[in-house]
């Protein structure tokens, strides 16, 4: 029986890359973000929240990155989900803490494991998700 599971995680080299990576990107645009890049098990791992950005931005794009991680998936497969299922959407926003169900938490996937996510906030969520997946591209 194993006694130990080990778990691959996201380097803070990796972290602080795709950070640098959405932060180029949104310098593109005339929007201020926040990017949270969490390790596997949802714990910040590297931030930055632009001059200029809002302050809630700072809890939202934590709680998309540790949405994304938790789960493996987007966040806004999570919307899609809770719009989709009656029961799950009443449910869900009210029993999972720091469950941030909108566009802008993608999970991190090295070698076909999760090895954590990184959450965006700072515009509409659409605009978060391009800034998200901007950072992803560091992967690249």
């Amino acid at each position: 029986m194993n006694k130990v599971v080990q778990r691959s995680s996201i380097s803070d080299e990796l972290a602080n890359k795709i950070v640098r990576a959405a932060d180029e990107a949104a310098k593109q645009g005339e929007q201020r973000f926040a990017v949270a890049v969490v390790d596997e098990s949802g714990q910040l791992k590297a931030f930055l929240r632009q001059d200029g950005a809002k302050l809630n931005a700072v809890q939202v794009a934590q709680d998309k990155a540790y949405t994304a991680a938790s789960s493996k998936m987007s966040t806004e497969t999570w919307s899609e989900k809770l719009s989709a299922d009656a029961v799950l959407g009443a449910a869900a926003p009210t029993t999972i803490d720091r469950l941030a169900p909108m566009g802008g938490g993608l999970p991190i996937v090295v070698d076909g494991e999760t090895v954590g996510a990184v959450g965006v906030s700072g515009a509409h969520w659409t605009d978060d998700v391009k800034i998200a997946e901007a950072g992803l591209r560091a992967l690249d």
